[in-house]
């Protein structure tokens, strides 16, 4: 494996200003970040968004990593062209090489300070695993949805995106930032570790392991007929039994969740309530499954062996 550094990007959507704007003090002082002696890259994901204010130009960035759009021939709209040069500079096979990708988010949700891994990949859980051991985070693990792929981590060997909220889109507040930058420091400390083989996970991994997701109801022109009930808004990681409020009505009728005759047998708890960004995606919520799984030696095994890839600054 080549040798890399560790790629930090923020503003993969360009209406979340937290994260840029620690990238900008990174830069003018790297003292106030702590790097474990890793050779980082900093990097703004959708520069031209972040210019506009906007989430995105054209699609969203953060959907725009499918290996089949990004091999099209032919020039792409701009967050495609944008993903394609990312790859260019900080891919494992770029320029300027990367092999981890830390994407930082942040939410309108009440996610609070947490992780999101895309799939099983080996070096992903032995990553989340470590920094969830230090901080205690809850993890959405996000798979198995066939309308939402393309995220930018999944194109490097190892990855992970943090998510910290509740902020609204184009604010910046102090307690994100900290989240983040503690999330962050957490994670680079996990990969200094496994790069010198000091690295010992903990037994288990508490994940929230993606089920699907639910819409408003809506009226037959496709508007909205409900918004989020008032008991459920803001209760993120929290379980949702059959029958507890999940909507309300302009009349002030409640609708309660009813899992799918098709759905696993189980409790559920709810993530990302009530995104303002994901509504354009027919998405009010995502239910996932709480589920420990024992930490496997093969996961610390991979994340060792890219680790030591790792460069170290200078």
């Amino acid at each position: 494996m080549v040798a890399g550094r560790v790629m930090v990007v923020g503003g993969t959507h360009g209406n979340e200003r937290n994260a840029p704007w620690l990238l900008e003090a990174w830069r003018r002082h790297p003292a106030l970040l702590r790097r474990s002696d890793l050779a980082l890259e900093l990097v703004l994901g959708n520069s031209a968004a972040h210019a506009a204010g906007v989430r995105y130009l054209d699609r969203d960035l953060n959907r725009s990593f499918v290996p089949a759009l990004l091999d099209a021939p032919g020039p792409g709209d701009r967050e495609l062209e944008r993903a394609r040069e990312l790859l260019a500079l900080h891919g494992p096979g770029g320029s300027h090489p990367c092999l981890v990708a830390l994407d930082l988010h942040s939410t309108t949700a009440a996610m609070g300070n947490s992780l999101v891994v895309y799939g099983r990949r080996s070096a992903d859980l032995a990553l989340a695993a470590g920094v969830q051991q230090r901080l205690g985070l809850p993890i959405y693990l996000h798979e198995q949805d066939r309308a939402q792929t393309g995220y930018l981590v999944e194109r490097w060997p190892c990855g992970l995106v943090v998510e910290v909220g509740p902020v609204p889109q184009g604010v910046i507040q102090e307690p994100i930032c900290r989240q983040s930058q503690l999330a962050l420091e957490a994670a680079l400390e996990v990969l200094a570790q496994a790069r010198s083989g000091a690295l010992r996970l903990p037994q288990r991994l508490v994940v929230h392991r993606h089920l699907g997701s639910l819409d408003l109801p809506r009226h037959g022109d496709g508007s909205p007929a409900a918004v989020v009930h008032p008991q459920r808004q803001n209760r993120d990681w929290q379980p949702v039994a059959a029958g507890d409020p999940l909507f309300l009505t302009a009349e002030g009728a409640t609708i309660p969740y009813h899992p799918r005759e098709d759905q696993e047998i189980g409790p559920v708890w709810a993530v990302f309530i009530n995104e303002a960004a994901y509504g354009e995606k027919g998405i009010a919520l995502s239910l996932t499954r709480r589920e420990s799984w024992p930490v496997e030696p093969s996961w610390g095994q991979a994340l060792a062996d890219l680790a030591r890839e790792l460069q170290s600054p200078g």
